[in-house]
């Protein structure tokens, strides 16, 4: 049966997989659908990819519009694909321009990290605030920031990598040319190079009492905390969400963040602070994208 309700269609493309949805303009998902990203992730294959999977999708040509988010920099208009980490080839892709040619929808980008702050912020555990920031902990470390409900990129569209300030100036390298950055702490690898184990094998440890790995944990909410107090000073946000892979382990590093948090903030900066798990895991992207693609209407 045909859906008479309007709807967008929102598009996460990652290095392993593209996700698509079908959404209402109050966040209804009238319908998910998940292919593998074509291998080499060429710009030319991933767009066959996608302009064939709409057709799944969205077979009766009732959305309205696109939105997508793409694993790395995306210019200020939403319209090129500068840099896509993880994707192979993509140099300064004009991919809304491509995409509107083949699909004849009007269709937007923005940086995978900033569509899950999206996300999260009109579905998930920041729709009740308007100043937030979401920090995705996982392969690397990215960020969002959303200002008095409105997405931060700043004047060039690259502003948000949260995971590349400096923690410590003498620190690892880092793959932005950066040393010592909050991605090289907080990272897995990060992990794995510090316990020798993987996040969920620490996870794991932790929830049976190990000591060690209680440790750990608590050591790294001390970090984290410490990379936040950066952000707050600056933003003074409502919210903190923490995501990524990495936060399934949240309940064991959280409460050691905030204390670092509070011995290091100025109450006036954080009063009423929050400090929360993201809640719509591996489908922000795509959710935010969404809400993105509601922008152009």
């Amino acid at each position: 049966m045909m859906n008479l309700q309007p709807e967008v269609i929102g598009i996460d493309i990652g290095g392993t997989a593209i996700k698509f949805g079908r959404f209402g303009k109050n966040g209804d998902c009238y319908q998910t659908f998940t292919i593998a990203t074509p291998i080499p992730a060429k710009p030319e294959s991933v767009i066959s990819a996608i302009v064939e999977s709409l057709d799944k999708i969205n077979p009766d040509k009732t959305a309205l519009a696109l939105g997508l988010g793409v694993p790395g920099v995306v210019d200020r208009a939403g319209r090129i694909a500068k840099v896509a980490i993880n994707l192979s080839g993509w140099l300064d892709v004009p991919l809304a321009e491509k995409l509107e040619s083949l699909t004849k929808l009007p269709t937007i980008l923005a940086n995978d990290a900033n569509c899950a702050g999206l996300g999260e912020a009109w579905l998930g555990a920041g729709r009740n605030y308007q100043d937030i920031i979401l920090i995705t902990l996982g392969t690397g470390v990215g960020g969002a920031i959303i200002l008095d409900g409105k997405l931060f990129q700043g004047h060039l569209g690259a502003a948000g990598e949260l995971g590349l300030i400096t923690l410590d100036p003498n620190g690892p390298p880092c793959k932005s040319g950066n040393q010592g950055s909050l991605e090289q702490h907080l990272s897995i690898g990060a992990i794995t190079r510090m316990t020798g184990q993987d996040p969920a094998t620490v996870g794991a440890l932790a929830l049976a009492g190990d000591t060690e790995a209680l440790a750990f944990w608590r050591e790294y909410g001390r970090i984290l905390g410490i990379g936040l107090t950066t952000f707050i000073y600056t933003l003074t946000p409502e919210v903190i969400i923490i995501g990524g892979g990495v936060s399934a382990s949240a309940d064991f590093f959280l409460p050691s963040a905030l204390d670092e948090i509070e011995k290091r903030v100025l109450p006036p900066s954080r009063e009423g602070l929050q400090l929360l798990k993201a809640e719509l895991g591996n489908t922000a992207g795509m959710v935010g994208a969404a809400k993105l693609a509601w922008s152009l209407m």
